[in-house]
């Protein structure tokens, strides 16, 4: 490669899409997930999800900001929190934020939620779980967000469909239930509700 390509690989990549029916622009780079467009991952969540208008939501693991964002945008008397353990997301997750002129949000670096205030409970909780982490990781974060949920709380998650039989089984233990929303031909949206 000469150095033009490399100078223009180190510019933004930028994208426009509609999500929940707002439209967005995302700024991002190479080295994040899914740089050159939403991943049909994130499609397929956003596309069985609900949102209410005064919704508290926490987006797990938030890359540079689709579902965080689009929650945001659709909960304007609300509020969503974006945690993302990597720098160089959450530095794009609010570069987007504020691009977008979405103001209802917190963007903060954290590992789980262990940066996120104790004090904080939310309504609803997303996450487009990598595929590339251990069981481990999945019930630390399952754990801390049942902790977080208030009573009636949802929690959706999508998955790669090969998960979908160990997500029915963590669900149903820490939560006490679990429903698939949607099984796509390579994800699975499931979800969880605190009860009581």
């Amino acid at each position: 490669m000469n150095r033009l390509d490399i100078d223009h690989l180190r510019q933004d990549i930028v994208f426009q899409e509609t999500l929940l029916g707002h439209p967005l622009t995302f700024h991002t780079t190479w080295g994040l997930f899914s740089p050159k467009g939403i991943d049909a991952g994130t499609r397929l969540l956003l596309d069985h999800l609900e949102v209410a208008p005064d919704e508290r939501a926490i987006d797990l693991g938030c890359g540079y900001g689709p579902l965080g964002l689009a929650i945001a945008k659709s909960a304007p008397q609300g509020h969503c929190t974006l945690v993302d353990k990597d720098f160089v997301a959450v530095e794009y997750a609010r570069k987007n934020a504020a691009l977008n002129g979405i103001h209802n949000v917190e963007i903060l670096l954290s590992n789980g939620l262990d940066q996120v205030p104790p004090e904080r409970r939310f309504t609803l909780a997303v996450t487009n779980l990598p595929a590339k982490t251990g069981k481990e990781h999945y019930y630390l974060f399952f754990h801390d967000i049942r902790e977080r949920l208030e009573p009636g709380g949802r929690f959706y998650v999508v998955v790669i469909s090969g998960l979908r039989q160990f997500i029915k089984r963590s669900f149903t233990e820490i939560f006490g239930n679990h429903k698939k929303i949607k099984q796509g031909r390579n994800y699975t949206v499931a979800m969880a509700e605190k009860k009581g």
